[in-house]
Parts: structure tokens; C-alpha cells; sequence
């Protein structure tokens, strides 16, 4: 192939037989020489043509930032290398990590700074028949050609992390970042590029689902667990072009009268085989995949159209929280979508958004630009799953919500754990002074709702003790509908027969503690 910034000349050469040309037979351009004479034929017009093929050569085959080959000419140079026979070679596919945040901090001309510095950096390192190649905005494949051991491409990798965790000096900036690298080895992960790329990409995931800034080798259970990934994605795109998503229902429950005081609304995927799939299965996916918003979207529309059987079976007005991940509370273009939808119900004040703590640690997005609009519309809010983010008691006065839900990670075995005790004191005085109300999540035990009820002023709690979800198309059937109430009575009656000493021997570890 020819390099892009080779001057391309007409070459001729006079030999000794040829009879010399006649004057008149000359193209244009060209002269006549003497034997052995060399002469080099061109125009102005010649020399702008192959000026303007070199430049078109130029930006097809190289990335214009870094001057780097690109896609194209990566992929042709492995498959130039594997039509030549087994060799072995290794392609590691490069990420730098957290380029956005550092796009988003700093700015895109930082960015594009980095890259080009990082570039440099791994060429710097590299033998004369290893190829960098850029192939999008923060990805680079580097083959590593030739191999002689498994042990030496480690050794090459090991020392190209390293590398890249120095800081890189940038307009005054110490940037620093690091690379998860991702690597397979011709032929035994792949005889084709395509497969190579593939199979390196998927290990460079496995990096990212970790440890960022370390490197993975391709193995077969990768490719199972892409090959299962890619079905899921395609089922899960599916599911909700043909509305296979349902709601189930699970109160949340006074603790003192026995009361449901309102309703969480918790997604569930009926597959065509029936199967019932849980959120944990799914919901991770359809957010990195951006499909989450139109869940979220089915889940509204479930609900509205089950108003009537949740008011017969839990009375009418029963209030009802909706799941949103914070990458949606941070989008205001989806919030606001979400919003118009909530106040078309009719009824947006029955509503309670649930979101995670680190749904209001971004910039502040969610409350500048959103939580005036809800608020509007008279829909409360929620803090989910307090205690597993990025929580901090300090953090938690800056945080304007009606209602915190404490995890259920320190409601387990409370009455046995001082420090979750402590914890969970501090949190509902705080929630208390700052006007929110609190919900003990995952109470699962007698045991831990008798300490709520002896020990805090905890009033309301949801859990597998008091009612396990309830499915939609249950709530409308006698026997089924009540199961909530009748597990409630449940344990209303527990608590009448044996809350007075549980909670006194509850108050009276309280102490001692």
C-alpha cells in the first residue's frame, strides 16, 4: 500500500534501442532524453492532482487528531498479517477511562490534548513492528507483532498500565487517568479481525465491570457471556416493543397502627415462556442501553390503568411510588417527558418519584432543574436505598425530599448490630429535623420490627415481613387482593401477643449499647 505522504512521480527511462521520439509525437509534459537518461514527467496540474490523492489517501486511512492509522487501516494490516499464515500476534483493545468527566471537567480541547498526549505515550514504548491504531473517540488497538510468549505480551502489558497512570501535563492541568485494556492472541481467540476486535473488546468490558486501569486476557466464557449478553439485549428490545413488562405491588406499612399508607410500584419482565424476570436481570442493562426511559414510560402507563383495582383493594387515594435511575433524574429532557405524563394522569399528586443518593450528587441537576417542576405538580419525592450510595449525613442536609428509605442493609438483624444502631439514630434525627419522613426497608424478621417499634421513632416500614409484592392482575381478585391487609393483620396480632416484652428487652439493649 502506499503511504499517503509519498510524492507519486512518472518515472521514465531512455534505453539504449528505443529510437528517440519524434518531436511531434510528444505528449504533453514530456521531453525527449537521450539512452540512459532518467527524466521525471509533471505539470502544475500533475502535481496538484497527486497532492489532492495523497490528502483523500490521507484522511481515509489516518485519524486526523493523532495522526494515527484509523479503523480502516488497522483492520487491513491484521488482515494482511493473518493471510500470511499462523503467526502470533496479539490485538489489545485500549479505553481511556473516564474520558467524558474529563471532557466534561476541563474542557473538549483538554480532551483532544489527552489523546494526542496519550497516543505519544504508548508509541513512545512500542517496537517498530507494533501498530497503534485509533479507531473512535477514546478507544486505540494496539497489535503487538511479533509474539514470542504469553508470559512476554503480559510483561508488554503490564508495563504499558503503568505508563499510562503517570499524570499527563496539559496547559497548566496534571491530568490524570489510566487505560483498561482488553487483549486477545491470533488464532487462538480468533482468525479473523473482526473476531480478534470482538473477543478483546469483551475483555476490556470485564475491566471495566471491575477494576478500572488493569488489563484482561480473553477466555471462551467471555464469548458465552457476550453471546448471552447480545440475546438479552435483543429479548429485552423486544419486550418492550410487544409491552411484556407488568407491576408488582408492595405496601408500605404504619407500624404502629398496621396501616398500608402506600404502594411501590416494582417492574417485572414476563418473558413469552411466562417467566417472571426481577429488575436485578434487566434494569442495569436497559439503562446502560438507554432503553430504561421507555420502561419507565410502561411502568406509569401499567400503573394508571390498575388505579381503579389498587383504590378497591387499598383504599381510594393510596399513594404510589415510581423507581427512576439516576441517570434519568439527571436528564432533563426525560424528567420533564416523566413529569407531562405524571400530570396527565389526572391525579399527579398521588405520585412519589423514588430515586438513589447519587441521583442528587450530580451538579445539582436534579433539584435546580427538575424538583421545581414536580414540586408544581404536587409530586413528592423519595430518597431509595439510603445508606449504599454516596451517603453522608452532611450530604443528606443539602438534599431537599419528602421521604428518606433507609436500606435494608442496616435494618438486618438491628436489634443485634450497636453500630447500625447508632447509625440509624443519627439518620432518623437528622430526617426528622429536616421535616422527611423515614421507611425502614427489608424488614424481613419479628425480631427487627419490634427494636423499630421499642427503640426508634421509626413510624413506617416496608418488607417481606408485613406483604411480598403483590402482581397486578392479583390485585383485583378477592382472596389474592387482601394479601397485603391480611399479612399486615398478621402481623398486627403478633405484635399484641408479644411487641410489649420484645420491645422492652429491644429498649432495654438499646441502652446498654
Amino acid at each position: 500500500m502506499e503511504r499517503p505522504d509519498e510524492l507519486r512521480e512518472t518515472v521514465l527511462t531512455a534505453r539504449s534501442h528505443d529510437p528517440a521520439p519524434a518531436q511531434g509525437s510528444l505528449a504533453r509534459g514530456e521531453t525527449a532524453c537521450g539512452p540512459g537518461e532518467t527524466l521525471r514527467l509533471s505539470t502544475a496540474a500533475d502535481a496538484e492532482r497527486m497532492q489532492i490523492e495523497n490528502e483523500l489517501l490521507r484522511r481515509a486511512y489516518y485519524d486526523e487528531l493523532t495522526g494515527l492509522p484509523n479503523r480502516s487501516l488497522i483492520r487491513e494490516r491484521v488482515e494482511d498479517m493473518i493471510a500470511r499464515g499462523d503467526r502470533i500476534f496479539a490485538l489489545a483493545f485500549i479505553d481511556v477511562d473516564n474520558f467524558k468527566h474529563i471532557n466534561d471537567f476541563y474542557s473538549h480541547a483538554i480532551g483532544d490534548a489527552l489523546l494526542v498526549k496519550f497516543a505519544e505515550r504508548i508509541t513512545g514504548s512500542l517496537r517498530a513492528s507494533d501498530v497503534l491504531a485509533r479507531i473512535s473517540g477514546d478507544e486505540f488497538i494496539l497489535v503487538i507483532d511479533p509474539l514470542e510468549s504469553h508470559g512476554e505480551l503480559a510483561a508488554v502489558i503490564d508495563r504499558l498500565l503503568e505508563r499510562l497512570k503517570r499524570p499527563f501535563f496539559i496547559d497548566g492541568f496534571e491530568v490524570f487517568t489510566s487505560a483498561s485494556i482488553g487483549v486477545s492472541v491470533h488464532p487462538e481467540h480468533g482468525r479473523d479481525y473482526e473476531a480478534l476486535r470482538r473477543n478483546a473488546d469483551s475483555a476490556m468490558y470485564r475491566v471495566k465491570g471491575g477494576t478500572k486501569g488493569g488489563a484482561a486476557f480473553f477466555d471462551h466464557d467471555m464469548g458465552r457471556a457476550v453471546t448471552a449478553r447480545m440475546q438479552l439485549e435483543q429479548r429485552l428490545r423486544l419486550a418492550i416493543r410487544d409491552r411484556q413488562f407488568c407491576c408488582a405491588f408492595q405496601p408500605k406499612v404504619d407500624i404502629r397502627t398496621h396501616e398500608v399508607i402506600g404502594l411501590e410500584a416494582l417492574v417485572r419482565w414476563r418473558d413469552n415462556d411466562g417467566e417472571i424476570q426481577g429488575p436485578s436481570e434487566f434494569i442495569s442493562l436497559a439503562v446502560e442501553l438507554g432503553l430504561i426511559d421507555q420502561i419507565t414510560h410502561l411502568v406509569l402507563t401499567e400503573v394508571v390503568s390498575a388505579l381503579d383495582r389498587i383504590d378497591a383493594a387499598f383504599g381510594p387515594g393510596s399513594a404510589i411510588s415510581i423507581n427512576v435511575a439516576a441517570k434519568q433524574a439527571n436528564n432533563p429532557e426525560f424528567m420533564c417527558s416523566f413529569a407531562d405524563a405524571l400530570n396527565a394522569t389526572g391525579c399527579p399528586e398521588r405520585f412519589m418519584i423514588e430515586l438513589t443518593e447519587d441521583a442528587f450528587v450530580a451538579k445539582g441537576r436534579f433539584q435546580a432543574a427538575v424538583l421545581p417542576r414536580l414540586r408544581e405538580l404536587g409530586v413528592r419525592v423519595s430518597i431509595d436505598d439510603f445508606g449504599t450510595g454516596y451517603s453522608s449525613l452532611s450530604a443528606l442536609a443539602d438534599i431537599t425530599a419528602d421521604e428518606i428509605k433507609i436500606d435494608r442493609s442496616f435494618i438486618t438483624a438491628i436489634h443485634q448490630r450497636s453500630r447500625s444502631q447508632s447509625v440509624l439514630k443519627a439518620i432518623e434525627s437528622l430526617s426528622s429535623a429536616l421535616g422527611m419522613t423515614v421507611v425502614a426497608e427489608g424488614v424481613e424478621t419479628f425480631e427487627e420490627l419490634a427494636y423499630l417499634q421499642g427503640a426508634t421513632r421509626i413510624r413506617y416500614a416496608q418488607g417481606f415481613y408485613f406483604a411480598k409484592p403483590i402482581f397486578l392482575e392479583d390485585v383485583g381478585r378477592e382472596h389474592e387482593a387482601t394479601l397485603g391487609l391480611r399479612t399486615v393483620a398478621t402481623a398486627r396480632e403478633l405484635s399484641e401477643t408479644r411487641a410489649s416484652d420484645a420491645a422492652l428487652g429491644a429498649a432495654r439493649h438499646s441502652r446498654r449499647s
